[in-house]
């Protein structure tokens, strides 16, 4: 759907209101009541056949007797009677319709009938349904509330939910807040005819909205959720909160990736690759997207702290660094001119504790502020203690000096282009009870927190949304094609009625796309072994089964290491295969290959790729080896994968001090795992019969990488090759 066609629907000029009442305790009631209530300018028409005005306004048998068309209907009849109003919505030239009610796709058999039956309808008429099974929506520019709410504040904030309990939490929190604003309000429901996709694009295209928040418990359609994401994130910010963090689900597969692929995690890295802010905490989303539609994105993660209090700086700087941010070094000059303005006991390092420099005079802190604002190596100023509060704690004399240095405060973020945050010991009041300064602060358009850690948490979003600003300033790289030898193997496949891609033919395979793999030569009996062996130089090497009926080797006996001499490389083999024999029936064994044993100062990792249900094909990155799934210390982006995605997944991993060299080690070479990282996400972009690929363990060095190992697994059937028709919708 265009993104103008939904802004007719969500921002409406006329209302039909099917299943109007006079009773309050139903919706056809409350809904026009708050219509009335609120000052809504367009036209409303309550439909009911037995009344002939309901709150004053005259009510309409059907929707037949409609003057003309009508951009919105709130449908509040049950689930049974919903295709045929649709039907006469259609006939009306109604262009959406708000499903209220429950009892369709959620509720089995029957109810999925029901649901198809409101979409073949809705299709057959060009009416676009919202749900069904919806709480409702609203928009405040438009005084349209059709879910009840009270007191809803103008503002520039939308929200899309699939909790209507969740949205409710976070409209109450917006009311206690007394500052922030919401635009346009939808739950989602169902989602049996509008997307989540269509409605970020309907956020994306709004003039009211500067940042979105989206509650997610799934998604229908991921990929076209990434992709609208993606084109949002590029002109607003995302805060989602995504449930399910702990389920403990997995896709079913036979690779070290499929088992790793917890859906949370996946959600996490893709999400996030899209240019999502991700709320962990339901108590920070609405102070995220606050923080997010009223400052500057941080230039980079290095910030100031100015407080009063050294208990507070130092609970401030331990905050900054658990959140991935860094302490700013002040220059010099910085230093002086802070000493300048401050007692002699206060510390003029970042973190800046003012030591008492304020309590006689709270102007102090504006100049403070803008001493480390003009500092160049400060991107941002989180400010800490009873900042708000002198003329409580102290005397009310100070007050209209506290207010003076707020609002010259307030102006900074716009004079210097940063961000400034406040934390303060009285933020925890009720709006209508803190001390003058921090409501002066907040209308100011500064952020004000009680809770140390929330404003923390707000740099960090302000800090994630300028690395998505850069990020996706950068251009993609140029993708690959495949040679032909994939085609090869794939008809071989096929025609044998296997999945399993044998490891010398995805070796093979791999090396056709121009991957650097080391070499490794297939026996089909131990002369063969023996001949490999030589001709590979009479090094070290490694032997291993390759059957489309063994995936893990070592488990079976599969698997030799270090075999020194030709004596040991037949012996070997026919262990080898002895071993394969009796771990599994009348495997298909298809040989041993053989290859040179790789360095063992590597850092052993894995690179991975599967196949997942909403977001199609995903990469994970991680430590790898034997451990790997013990350890789970992996991170997942949907493909294809840029350099600089290759990047961000490489940093995200928990065990960094392992790349970056342990115990006087080098660290591991990231720009050619990189490189690497994107050839994968291109070879399986180009072969979209893959539907999974591991390759583990990986020996990454200072210089380079080889690859130990290489297992594919093809889709069930042939997908039609539809990689181009991809690229273009995203």
């Amino acid at each position: 759907m265009a993104s103008n066609d939904l802004l007719n629907i969500l921002s409406p000029d006329s209302i039909a209101i099917i299943g109007a009442s006079k009773n309050p305790a139903k919706r056809g009631y409350r809904s026009l009541r708050k219509l009335l209530d609120d000052g809504y300018a367009g036209a409303i028409y309550p439909i009911n056949p037995n009344e002939s005005e309901i709150c004053g306004i005259r009510c309409l048998p059907d929707l037949s007797s409609l003057p003309g068309p009508v951009d919105l209907a709130l449908v509040c009849t049950p689930a049974a009677t919903v295709a045929s109003v649709i039907t006469e919505c259609a006939a009306k030239g109604v262009r959406g319709a708000v499903v209220l009610a429950g009892g369709f796709g959620e509720a089995g058999d029957g109810g999925k009938r029901l649901q198809h039956a409101v979409l073949a309808a809705a299709r057959a008429g060009g009416v676009r349904i919202i749900g069904p099974n919806t709480s409702g929506m609203f928009n405040t520019h438009k005084a349209c509330n059709l879910v009840g709410f009270s007191d809803l504040r103008k503002g520039s904030i939308g929200l899309l939910s699939q909790s209507g309990n969740m949205a409710l939490s976070l409209v109450t929190e917006a009311q206690a807040n007394g500052q922030v604003g919401l635009s346009t309000y939808v739950g989602v429901g169902n989602e049996a005819d509008i997307r989540f996709d269509e409605y970020l694009d309907y956020f994306a295209a709004d003039p009211k909205t500067n940042v979105v928040i989206a509650y997610v418990e799934g998604l229908k359609d991921g990929r076209r959720f990434l992709n609208a994401l993606r084109r949002i994130s590029l002109e607003k910010p995302v805060v989602i909160y995504k449930s399910g963090r702990t389920s403990a689900g997995r896709i079913s597969a036979k690779s070290h990736t499929g088992a790793l692929a917890g859906e949370y995690a996946v959600s996490e890295g893709v999400l996030r690759q899209a240019g999502a802010i991700l709320a962990h905490r339901s108590d920070e989303i609405l102070p995220m997207a606050e923080a997010l539609s009223l400052l500057p994105p941080l230039r980079s993660r290095r910030l100031a702290i100015l407080a009063d209090g050294g208990g507070h700086a130092t609970i401030a700087a331990d905050a900054l660094s658990e959140r991935g941010l860094a302490l700013a070094a002040l220059s010099e000059d910085t230093r002086r001119r802070l000493s300048a303005e401050l007692p002699p006991a206060a510390s003029v390092i970042n973190p800046v504790d003012v030591a008492g420099g304020t309590d006689t005079d709270p102007s102090v802190f504006a100049a403070c502020a803008e001493i480390l604002l003009q500092d160049p190596m400060v991107d941002g100023l989180l400010i800490s203690g009873l900042y708000g509060g002198y003329a409580v704690r102290f005397s009310q004399d100070l007050l209209a000096g506290e207010i003076d240095a707020t609002n010259l405060i307030g102006a900074m973020p716009r004079r210097f282009g940063k961000p400034v945050v406040v934390h303060s010991l009285y933020g925890a009041l009720q709006a209508d009870q803190r001390p003058l300064p921090l409501l002066e602060m907040h209308r100011a358009g500064i952020p004000v927190h009680s809770s140390l850690e929330t404003a923390v948490r707000c740099m960090q979003a302000l800090a994630e949304r300028g690395e998505v600003d850069r990020t996706f300033a950068l251009s993609p790289p140029k993708r690959a094609q495949h040679g032909g030898i994939f085609e090869q193997v794939l008809a071989r496949c096929r025609a044998e009625g296997r999945r399993v891609v044998l490891e010398h033919e995805g070796r093979a395979s791999l090396r056709d796309f121009g991957l650097d793999l080391a070499p490794a030569l297939l026996a089909l009996d131990e002369k063969e072994a023996e001949e490999a062996f030589l001709r590979l130089g009479a090094q070290p090497v490694a032997m291993k089964i390759v059957s489309r009926d063994i995936l893990h080797k070592t488990e079976a006996g599969g698997v030799k290491l270090n075999v020194v001499d030709v004596a040991s490389v037949r012996s070997g083999f026919l262990e080898i295969v002895a071993n394969a024999n009796a771990a599994v029936t009348n495997p298909k064994i298809a040989g041993v290959l053989v290859a040179p044993m790789a360095a063992k100062e590597g850092v052993e990792i894995i690179v991975g790729v599967v196949r997942d249900a909403s977001y199609g094909p995903i990469m994970m990155f991680g430590l790898g080896g034997v451990l790997v799934e013990v350890l789970g210390d992996v991170v997942f982006r949907a493909l294809p994968i840029s350099r600089n995605d290759a990047f961000a997944m490489l940093g995200e991993i928990k065990a960094q001090a392992v790349l970056d060299g342990v115990r006087g080690g080098a660290p591991v070479d990231r720009d050619a795992l990189a490189d690497f990282m994107v050839s994968i996400s291109d070879f399986v972009e180009v072969c979209p019969e893959i539907d999974e690929l591991d390759l583990n363990p990986i020996l990454a060095y200072p210089n380079g990488l080889t690859v130990l190992d290489v297992r594919i697994l093809l889709t069930a059937s042939s997908p039609a090759r539809s990689v181009e028709k991809q690229r273009i919708e995203a």
